[in-house]
């Protein structure tokens, strides 16, 4: 396993669209294992392929919960709701923009076994599902930011001072 470089924001491969995957070997599994500690090393919840220069439809997610989510060919086939909350990404460290997105979200996908599954979201899962899933499709949340993106430090500060109050 290694740790990849993540690409930025103004890379073109972020802009295009990602193919299906038609199997898994041993190059793909290799990836996904890579994606996971190139994740986790930059303190994301989430990682596509293209944000490591690999234009296949894969993202992985870890929000804390008992064990990653690998979706290999993702689809949104279903969401309800509504959630407005700032977003970062990977790909724009330091930066982050309010962003409405659904509520709730059911993905089918497949593992990295690639056997099918259904992965359902609520808040901050929906979240990360919706942003990975789109960069699959060579969008970012910029595109989705209402008003201006801000400096996550500066955030941060504001948010100190209103928890001295």
């Amino acid at each position: 396993m290694a740790i990849r470089t993540i690409r930025e924001m103004g890379d073109s491969v972020l802009g295009k669209k990602c193919k299906e995957v038609k199997e898994m070997n041993y190059r793909t599994q290799l990836l996904i294992a890579d994606m996971l500690e190139t994740m986790y090393d930059a303190g994301g919840v989430g990682l596509a392929a293209p944000q490591v220069g690999i234009l296949k439809q894969i993202a992985v997610i870890d929000i804390g919960e008992e064990v990653p989510v690998i979706l290999v060919n993702p689809k949104i086939v279903e969401n309800d709701g509504e959630q407005s909350g700032y977003e970062g990404c990977l790909s724009l460290p330091g930066k982050l923009g309010i962003v409405t997105r659904p509520d709730y979200v059911k993905v089918e996908a497949f593992n990295e076994h690639m056997e099918p599954i259904t992965v359902e979201g609520e808040g901050l899962m929906a979240r990360a599902l919706c942003h990975e899933i789109d960069h699959l499709h060579g969008a970012t949340f910029v595109g989705l930011v209402e008003g201006e993106l801000v400096d996550a430090d500066e955030l941060q500060d504001i948010e100190d001072e209103g928890d001295e109050e």
